[in-house]
């Protein structure tokens, strides 16, 4: 269930800072290479429709293609790991970790288990994925 507030957050410099006008996803921990390579350990995300999100300061936002499914922003000055967006899809991921406290939200799921690092050991209780979630439900389809 989406929680529905008016979220602020920024880069640790403020050199990108924007709020949420709507429902958040509640955050996913997400596991896979990529997420591990940018963010040095494992990313915590939640999403918003992007029609919600508004940029206040984008100066050093900087928008880096990691794939063909999907694009990263980050702050270009201080280095922030800030949003994930998959091609062709109106939602966008927000590290939850840039959202201005309190957050109000909680964590849902581990996605891409099957590729976390191997010094890290999962203990929340939370339901772990192989891949990502709606993979793993076509999978099982």
């Amino acid at each position: 269930m989406a929680l529905t507030i008016n979220s602020t957050g920024s880069c640790l410099c403020g050199g990108v800072r924007y709020v949420v006008h709507g429902p958040l996803r509640p955050i996913i921990y997400c596991h896979c290479d990529q997420c591990r390579k940018t963010s040095g350990h494992y990313v915590a995300a939640a999403a918003c429709d992007k029609s919600d999100l508004e940029l206040i300061n984008a100066e050093s936002l900087r928008w880096y293609d990691s794939s063909e499914k999907a694009k990263r922003a980050f702050c270009s000055d201080c280095g922030g790991n800030l949003f994930w967006q998959p091609v062709g899809r109106d939602e966008i991921s927000i590290m939850a970790g840039t959202i201005d406290l309190p957050t109000g939200i909680v964590a849902s799921e581990h996605i891409y288990v099957g590729t976390a690092a191997d010094y890290h050991q999962i203990c929340d209780g939370l339901p772990q994925y192989e891949k990502g979630h709606f993979e793993d439900v076509a999978d099982e389809s």
